[in-house]
């Protein structure tokens, strides 16, 4: 588990817990147990909540540019819940039976119900951020936050489309993979901070270099991930191990070694991916190519770049490096931990 900001923390997960008080449908026991507050029998859940990394990527940019904090936290909390959304219906698509060491929602109570699941989240996220017309929010920063929320939410749709379409495909190119990953992942991440800036700048300028830095810390973010997809374990990523390569995904090694590989190693990776139900003693085949062409070192060295990308936008922005610091400090335990 990664503890980035206990308060802030804190504060988020209070707001989470807000939203369901009131809600005593089944329905949202799946919510309450996908966000890790219950077990399947409904009793409280300690260990199981998620890292909440975008939201707290969300106030930290908000205290960076001196807004108020309690003004953000139902944007922040509204940001969790799109994720959230999106993992429950990505598990059900990935036919992913794991989530946090934990049965997926739909393994436990269908598909038809985790669908179903999955849209409450994303309408409750919406409602969530309609809280900011209490807490004194202009129309405009309103008006302001729904268009971030909405657009992140349609290039998560056009990331997971491409996602699946290349799933089936050994042709798909690095250019390729960023642009989904682009749109699946580092949008979302580059409008916490955005949007968490918002609330205390109304500087277009500085507010994009707070999206360009969360964008590159996305990809930077999503690229590690793909590391640990295949050679991380299930302990540290909550996923049984190899589960991208049993899936086929098109992640950066993969798709690295897809476009770098000949011969026999090209041979059989194009069977692999072209065809479903290979059984493990092919997992093992493919692992032990990407790791003779480099695939992992080659997915390290980008990933750093993103990195050192990110860093070098909150250099640009003209804040004293002292209100920066909480936002370094979470980049380099988010990416470093990985290495």
């Amino acid at each position: 588990m990664v503890i980035i900001d206990k308060s802030l923390r804190e504060n988020i997960e209070a707001e989470l817990l807000t939203i369901f008080s009131d809600k005593h449908l089944n329905l949202y026991d799946m919510l309450r147990y996908h966000l890790g507050f219950q077990d399947i029998n409904g009793k409280t859940d300690e260990k199981s909540h998620g890292k909440l990394i975008r939201p707290i990527l969300c106030l930290l940019c908000c205290q960076a540019t001196e807004g108020e904090l309690s003004q953000a936290i139902p944007a922040a909390a509204s940001l969790e819940l799109i994720h959230n959304f999106s993992l429950i219906h990505d598990d059900i698509q990935d036919n992913s039976q794991k989530r946090r060491q934990r049965p997926t929602v739909w393994t436990v109570w269908g598909k038809e119900h985790a669908i179903n699941a999955g849209d409450a989240m994303f309408a409750l996220s919406y409602l969530e951020l309609l809280k900011l017309q209490d807490n004194r929010t202009s129309n405009k920063q309103i008006v302001h936050s729904i268009r971030l929320l909405s657009e992140a939410c349609l290039n998560i749709c056009e990331g997971q489309y491409l996602d699946m379409l290349y799933e089936d495909s050994c042709t798909a190119s690095t250019e390729n993979y960023l642009t989904m990953i682009t749109k699946k992942t580092a949008d979302l991440i580059a409008t916490c901070a955005a949007l968490g800036a918002s609330f205390g700048t109304d500087d277009d300028d500085e507010i994009n270099c707070f999206y360009r830095f969360g964008r590159d810390l996305g990809m930077a973010f999503q690229i590690s991930d793909d590391i640990l997809g295949i050679w991380g374990t299930e302990t540290k990523t909550g996923k049984p191990q190899n589960i991208d390569i049993i899936n086929k995904k098109k992640t950066l090694p993969v798709v690295y070694s897809l476009n770098n590989s000949t011969g026999q190693e090209r041979k059989v990776l194009n069977s692999f991916y072209s065809h479903k139900n290979t059984g493990e003693h092919n997992v093992n085949m493919i692992i032990d190519i990407l790791n003779r062409l480099g695939a992992k070192d080659y997915s390290k060295r980008m990933a750093n770049q993103f990195y050192i990308n990110a860093l070098s936008r909150l250099d640009t922005i003209d804040i004293s490096k002292s209100r920066l610091t909480p936002i370094i400090n979470m980049v380099n335990i988010l990416i470093k931990q990985n290495y």
